[in-house]
Order: structure tokens, then C-alpha cells, then sequence
């Protein structure tokens, strides 16, 4: 089970830290599936970007949740720039995944910025609800 953002954070800098060093330098969005007690079912790499941009569509984030029959989510990506801080684009994709979750039944819990060494967590900034 997660205990905390920073959990999750941990996880996806070591996933981060395990890819090619090229790699490293560009923006990766996860999926973090959870069964109903909050255990991990399984992590998602969902989109491979480019420096300061990844291609996120509600279409990709939740196929293999509804398959799975997840019960909530919890997304995450990096900023290889290392603000920490959210962008428009973040904000927008965020309301949009969480307006499809709220469709599908699979509630988003958290959204996780995440560098090598620092994160951020929308729910801890009262950015989702």
C-alpha cells in the first residue's frame, strides 16, 4: 500500500534513474494502479515524450484500468527542467483525466511532478480533489 506522495515519487525516480541516460532527459507519464485497499497493482509507463512535453489522452490513461478493473489511479511525470512548480498544460490535463475518471467509476487520487531528487503533489497543493 502507499503511504505517501513521496512513496510514489520514490518509485518513479527509481524508474527514472533504471532507463537509458538519454532517456532520462525526457518527460515520462505513469499510471499507478490501485486495488480497493489503495496496494499497487501494477505501474503503467504511458507516454514517452520529449524534453518538456509528453502526449497524454484520457483514451491511453484508462484502457488498461478498465481492463484491469482498477479501482483508482494515481499519475505521475517528471519535469526534466526540474521546476517543480505545475503547468497550464498540467492543470488542464489533470481536470480533463479526472472528469474521465469520474465517468469511468476510477477515481484519481494524486498527481505526482517528480525530478530525480524533488516532487510535488497536486493533492497536497489542493489541486485535486
Amino acid at each position: 500500500m502507499l503511504g505517501s506522495p513521496k512513496d510514489v515519487a520514490r518509485v518513479c525516480q527509481s524508474l527514472l534513474a533504471a532507463d537509458d541516460e538519454i532517456d532520462q532527459d525526457k518527460e515520462r507519464f505513469y499510471v499507478f494502479h490501485l486495488d480497493s485497499r489503495k496496494a499497487i497493482k501494477l505501474v503503467e509507463l504511458i507516454s514517452l515524450g520529449t524534453l518538456d512535453s509528453a502526449l497524454i489522452e484520457p483514451r491511453e490513461v484508462f484502457v488498461r484500468a478498465v481492463g484491469e478493473r482498477t479501482a483508482s489511479i494515481i499519475i505521475s511525470h517528471n519535469h526534466p527542467s526540474g521546476n517543480m512548480e505545475p503547468s497550464e498544460a498540467d492543470l488542464i490535463v489533470t481536470q480533463r483525466l479526472q472528469k474521465a475518471g469520474e465517468i469511468l467509476g476510477i477515481e484519481i487520487l494524486d498527481h505526482i511532478i517528480f525530478d530525480k531528487y524533488n516532487h510535488i503533489s497536486f493533492k497536497e497543493k489542493g489541486l485535486i480533489t
